[in-house]
């Protein structure tokens, strides 16, 4: 399966500052052809690449003020190999994180899901999100945690994934977030999924089932979005006005988002 990505970024840098984008496809991912460019008032900047564990490329950058514009474009075929697991990351999975407060949630949780294991779990945990949760573009902050999500009722890709990985944490089954390109996704934007470790391998779970899961292209891959941000600077103001991305594939996939799924 070959599929064609691209992201365009806009946005005003008010004073310098160190910027990290994460936009590119993942390390080791069967790459044709990929292009980026980093422009600011016609200066070309040139970004070093970092790689962590999970193959995320964090591409890196001190910023000068001005109006900035990124462009990146990657044609993939096929998928990456599987990473190796390594028991830290089981471990660091289970725990309670930023946006994923599955100590907080946990009597909800453990009542909710009592007597499930395995891949049944992991179903009935993404369709009773499915259920509760409506989608809505625009709806949540970059704040908004599990929690506060399921006090509000509704939210977007990522607001899915960590109500998905704070219940399967409290219910002892290592979860974490990708952020991915997924041809056939509609609005389309970059995309956020969760992963739970079932069965001795990670399986995708997409609570919005709004993309096939076959299709999706891995970005990066963490704890939650916190992890998985496609655009972070600091120390100078930024203000961010054009996001636009697009994914497509030569052959989308139908997914019943119930059967066991794996993104290399």
């Amino acid at each position: 399966m070959q599929r064609t990505v691209n992201a365009h970024l806009q946005f005003v840098l008010g004073g310098q500052s160190d910027m990290l984008f994460q936009i590119a496809v993942a390390a080791g991912t069967p790459i044709l052809s990929e292009s980026f460019t980093f422009t600011n008032d016609g200066r070309v900047y040139l970004p070093r690449e970092i790689v962590d564990s999970h193959g995320t490329r964090i591409l890196r950058f001190t910023g000068d003020p001005g109006n900035y514009e990124v462009f990146y474009s990657a044609n993939v075929a096929g998928s990456r190999p599987i990473e190796p697991v390594r028991e830290i990351d089981l471990v660091g999975y289970l725990r309670p994180s930023r946006y994923a407060e599955s100590d907080a949630l946990y009597m909800q949780a453990r009542s909710m899901f009592a007597g499930l294991t395995g891949l049944a779990l992991v179903n009935a945990v993404a369709t009773w999100t499915h259920e509760t949760l409506e989608y809505v573009p625009g709806s949540s902050t970059g704040t908004d945690s599990a929690r506060t999500t399921l006090n509000a009722g509704r939210g977007v890709c990522r607001d899915f994934a960590h109500v998905v990985v704070t219940m399967l944490r409290a219910c002892d089954v290592p979860a974490r977030v990708a952020a991915v390109y997924a041809p056939g996704l509609s609005p389309m934007d970059f995309h956020a999924v969760a992963e739970a470790w079932v069965d001795g391998r990670w399986n995708v779970v997409d609570a919005t089932r709004l993309a096939p899961r076959q299709s999706l292209v891995r970005i990066s891959t963490g704890r939650d979005a916190s992890d998985i941000a496609f655009l972070t600077n600091h120390i100078g103001n930024l203000r961010l006005s054009t996001v636009e991305v697009n994914a497509v594939s030569d052959s989308i996939l139908a997914d019943d988002h119930l059967s066991a799924a794996v993104l290399a």
